[in-house]
């Protein structure tokens, strides 16, 4: 099993990674209508068109980041894609919520 802290990262590891030379993959593991409110640059929302698409094509070492809200969700898909063999997929742990305390204070909050 996944140790929590093997799974997450925090809002301002996740803020140096996005920023770096090949930044992860940033999955937006909410539905649309909070996706509509604020979003992270570069993240996709994911359905099951993406998640098919992913499990199919995407090479297994690709780094990538889940959020959502608050990171309860985005720790659960960050364990699904962690069992089809994507070793380095993790949470961002207290979500978007966190991000807009501590990383963008601007940003809009639900």
């Amino acid at each position: 099993m996944f140790s929590g802290k093997d799974l997450e990262y925090t809002v301002q590891e996740t803020a140096e990674l996005l920023a770096g030379e090949t930044p992860p993959k940033l999955l937006d593991i909410r539905q649309p209508h909070e996706y509509e409110i604020v979003h992270l640059e570069n993240g996709q929302l994911i359905d099951q068109e993406l998640v098919d698409e992913i499990l199919a094509n995407w090479p297994k070492d690709t780094p990538i980041i889940c959020y959502c809200h608050h990171g309860n969700r985005s720790l659960q898909a960050a364990m699904f894609f962690r069992q089809q063999g994507f070793a380095d997929t993790r949470s961002m742990k207290g979500g978007i919520n966190q991000w807009a305390i501590e990383i963008d204070p601007n940003m809009d909050r639900y």
